[in-house]
């Protein structure tokens, strides 16, 4: 479930709040008289500890001289109605057309509390089942959640093949016919780069530039993809957003990524900014958010953590996630579909019988 929902009276303490000035409890309270009807002060201090809870309002000073204002993280963080913002094509929504470079300062303390308990009960969970199965068996389900991997990162990027053709191709080396022979490579290079995250989990403990592109090189093999950080702009499908097209600062930012990655204590933090900030950069001419997402298992593995399959994901549901982010900076979605194939994650694999 998603912590993060609002109801009807903390939406309105919300539009009553700006970034820009505090707001002390009386007017907040007019205000909402005004527009929603008599609240009592209990009720409001209540919801605006759970709205700083999610990251979405800070409270200044103190007694009777305290304040609230919206947190400079709110964009960042606050929920957004997916299916309305999208019922607009590309050129018609109002969103951001080049790269935020005020991004970094924001990236940190992105899950609610909440969110977090869940999230470290269920790899809690993961390692306890780890611990009781046999070594054959939890070998067994890594490679179960390769194939799966494989096939729906690579579904995602329009791959045809179906997931019991891809575990033939895995398991038995055998292509599926009326497919390309790129397709094939495609998956077959996700496997190799997951054994080669897994033969090497300490490369990924601190997040590189040159550990990002050591990935990319491995997944874009044979697919007559360029090597090494893109000299050219590059357009994405979907949306009127375009990327930085300078090499340079397509390498600081990079570097500014891997840092703020490193940064932040928690794992799932560290996850979530990877994927996000290399998609977001499409640092590489083609291959970006494979790339993210295999950076983002390759942190989850180097610190003992669940991997994802993303088996479950819609994929047209993670694209506008992915969107979203890139336009208006507001990783709420990715965030709720992250956590969904965590859940998935650990509910579906390393089980046993």
């Amino acid at each position: 479930m998603n912590n993060s929902i609002l109801n009807k009276r903390q939406d309105h303490i919300l539009s009553a709040l700006s970034a820009e000035r505090g707001v002390g409890m009386a007017m907040i309270l007019a205000k909402l008289a005004k527009s929603y009807g008599s609240v009592t002060k209990i009720t409001v201090v209540r919801d605006l500890d759970k709205l700083i809870g999610f990251g979405y309002v800070a409270r200044g000073g103190k007694g009777r001289a305290t304040v609230y204002r919206l947190s400079p993280r709110y964009e960042l963080l606050r929920p957004i109605d997916i299916r309305k913002y999208f019922e607009k094509e590309a050129d018609e929504r109002i969103g951001q057309k080049g790269f935020n470079f005020g991004i970094f300062p924001l990236l940190q303390n992105l899950f609610a509390e909440n969110d977090t308990k869940e999230l470290n009960n269920l790899n809690e969970a993961y390692r306890r089942h780890i611990a009781k199965l046999p070594k054959d068996i939890v070998k067994s389900e890594f490679e179960r959640l390769t194939v799966e991997f494989s096939w729906k990162s690579s579904r995602i990027e329009g791959n045809t093949y179906s997931l019991l053709e891809t575990e033939t191709l895995l398991k038995e080396g055998k292509e599926a016919k009326g497919h390309k022979k790129d397709e094939a490579i495609m998956i077959l290079n996700h496997k190799k780069t997951l054994d080669f995250i897994h033969e090497n989990p300490k490369e990924f403990k601190k997040l590189s530039l040159r550990g990002i592109e050591h990935v990319h090189g491995l997944l874009i093999k044979g697919l007559g993809v360029s090597a090494g950080l893109r000299k050219s702009p590059v357009g994405i499908t979907g949306t009127a957003y375009r990327p930085l097209d300078n090499i340079h600062q397509i390498r600081e930012n990079m570097e500014k990524a891997c840092d703020a990655v490193n940064k932040v204590k928690d794992i799932f933090e560290k996850c979530l900014i990877a994927s996000l900030m290399i998609a977001y950069i499409q640092p590489f001419a083609d291959g970006n958010k494979r790339t993210s997402r295999m950076i983002g298992n390759a942190i989850l593995i180097a610190h003992g953590f669940c991997p994802l399959s993303y088996r479950s994901a819609n994929e047209t549901e993670y694209k506008k996630a992915v969107i979203l982010f890139y336009e208006r900076n507001n990783l709420h979605y990715f965030k709720t579909l992250f956590m969904e194939q965590f859940r998935f994650a650990v509910e579906n694999y390393f089980k046993g019988v």
